[in-house]
């Protein structure tokens, strides 16, 4: 009898290098709801997950905004080592306090800085250290303020005090929030945490989240605060720093390297597994079953998959190294299985499809760069370019990042001459991860019933038993399965 497709052995044994939308996955039979289908899963072996989505350990992607958010809506975020030990221990911290996960559309200064290059938004807050989470001095109300713009006035000399200023602790609820702004009239309420700010919610804010899909229970740790994990690199300096991290609450790290098949990550794992035994630690990246083996064997709880596959990523163009990231996902996945540690396909995600074939060749969660860059809570100020609006993401091999101290994950903090292996770019508005991602959860589970899988152990065992079929695309097949033969269009996903 005639069969349709390959199985994902066949397939991937052939000698190409797969990319995702090289490969389709056939459907198979459904006899369940899309509501119905399960993508609760696991970062590493002790850090469960109610959706399979990561944020990338990259400086224009995952800090405290995105960390709290990515942990409310049941994923998590890794926040980038491309700052100081103490500042990367802060925005864990201030994470974790951001119990409501929205960015405020007010501005923060400190007492020295100018009135002019402060004033943007409704109200100017004045704190300590002219950001979040500090003291809080006084505040300022922009249109009070219209008769001084353009004159060198500080901040500090007309801002008012904190007398009139509604306080309440960080853990409150949006109910809460939204029955204080109620009855005590007030246009904002300031959310505070062992005496200092940690965030600002005007009534703008509060109907802005309330616009937003329900969140669920979120990723929450024992202390019932966020799950939030981070980046170190393999230094003996990132010995400290990890020291710094646990006490700040990390509950996971991930050795943030472009090759971690070395002996200084071997090591790392086994000093840290020594050291703080209770500490999930994923290695990576990887895009080989052998190099995969060295790591698990090493003590690893997670592999990071994926190598030169970032769209801001030349690593394959630059050192000819690498791998398609379907094969890359497919194959170090069937070995990581055999131990049961989780696997993150890290780079190439561009789509809700992409997710979707990423999490059914093996994978436990999808990483995530310029899918969540240029969204509300990645860091950095928007921009515009040729009228629209965007916000920078780069590379963290590019030399604009690697000055900043991420050249030790490219092995290059050491060499006299620095080869950038990623570049500087800018991504469109994307709105908030709050929106967005639930409607791309919601398209990824669509997917999952069109294959007949009604959550990631039943798809990975339909794709082992070759029950699931694959094929290959040819250029054509691809340019017909996308938005094609139309004069002009308007693409919206939801």
């Amino acid at each position: 009898m005639m069969e349709d497709g390959f199985s994902g052995s066949k397939l991937f044994s052939q000698g190409y290098s797969y990319t995702y939308d090289d490969v389709i996955f056939l459907p198979h039979y459904i006899d369940f709801p899309a509501d119905a289908v399960s993508l609760s899963t696991h970062l590493s072996r002790n850090v469960p997950l109610s959706i399979p989505c990561v944020a990338s350990p990259m400086d224009t992607v995952s800090e405290a905004h995105m960390a709290a958010a990515m942990a409310s809506l049941g994923g998590i975020a890794i926040v980038h080592s491309n700052c100081t030990s103490s500042q990367q221990a802060s925005i864990i911290r201030s994470a974790k306090s951001l119990h409501l996960p929205i960015v405020p559309s007010v501005a923060f200064a400190s007492p020295e800085d100018s009135l002019s290059a402060a004033s943007s938004g409704k109200y100017v807050f004045v704190t300590n250290s002219g950001t979040l989470p500090s003291k809080l001095l006084g505040y300022v109300s922009t249109s009070n303020c219209e008769n001084l713009k353009g004159k060198e006035v500080k901040i500090f000399d007309c801002m008012r005090d904190c007398k009139s200023v509604e306080y309440v602790p960080w853990n409150y609820d949006l109910g809460n929030i939204e029955a204080i702004l109620e009855e005590k009239k007030s246009d904002f309420v300031v959310l505070e945490r062992d005496g200092e700010v940690v965030n600002v919610l005007i009534k703008e804010d509060v109907e802005r989240l309330k616009g937003y899909p329900k969140l669920g229970a979120g990723t929450v740790g024992s202390d019932g605060e966020w799950m939030v994990g981070a980046a170190i690199g393999t230094r003996e300096s990132d010995k400290e720093r990890l020291e710094h991290l646990v006490k700040a609450g990390a509950n996971v790290v991930v050795l943030d390297s472009s090759q971690g098949n070395s002996i200084y990550q071997i090591e790392m794992i086994k000093y840290i597994k020594k050291t703080y035994p209770q500490l999930d630690v994923i290695g990576g990246n990887v895009v080989t079953m052998s190099q995969a083996q060295n790591l698990i064997q090493a003590g690893v709880d997670g592999l990071r998959v994926g190598m030169g596959s970032g769209s801001i990523c030349t690593t394959q163009e630059v050192c000819a190294v690498g791998r398609g990231q379907a094969t890359a996902v497919y194959k170090v996945s069937s070995i990581a299985a055999q131990h049961g540690v989780p696997v993150i396909a890290d780079g190439g995600i561009s789509n809700s499809g992409h997710i979707v074939k990423a999490l059914v060749l093996g994978a436990s969660t999808v990483m995530m760069g310029s899918f969540l860059a240029g969204s509300t809570e990645a860091p950095g100020a928007y921009e515009y370019k040729n009228g629209q609006r965007v916000k920078k993401y780069r590379g963290m091999g590019s030399l604009e990042a690697m000055t900043k101290g991420s050249d030790q994950r490219y092995l290059g903090d050491t060499a006299k001459l620095k080869i950038a292996q990623g570049v500087v770019g800018a991504v469109a508005d994307k709105g908030s991860v709050l929106k967005f991602i639930p409607y791309t959860i919601q398209a990824v589970k669509q997917g999952f019933q069109d294959l007949g899988a009604s959550s990631l152990p039943s798809a990975h065992e339909l794709l082992k038993s070759g029950t699931l079929r694959l094929e290959v695309r040819t250029g054509a097949a691809q340019v017909e399965g996308g938005v094609h033969g139309l004069v002009s269009y308007e693409k919206k996903s939801f």
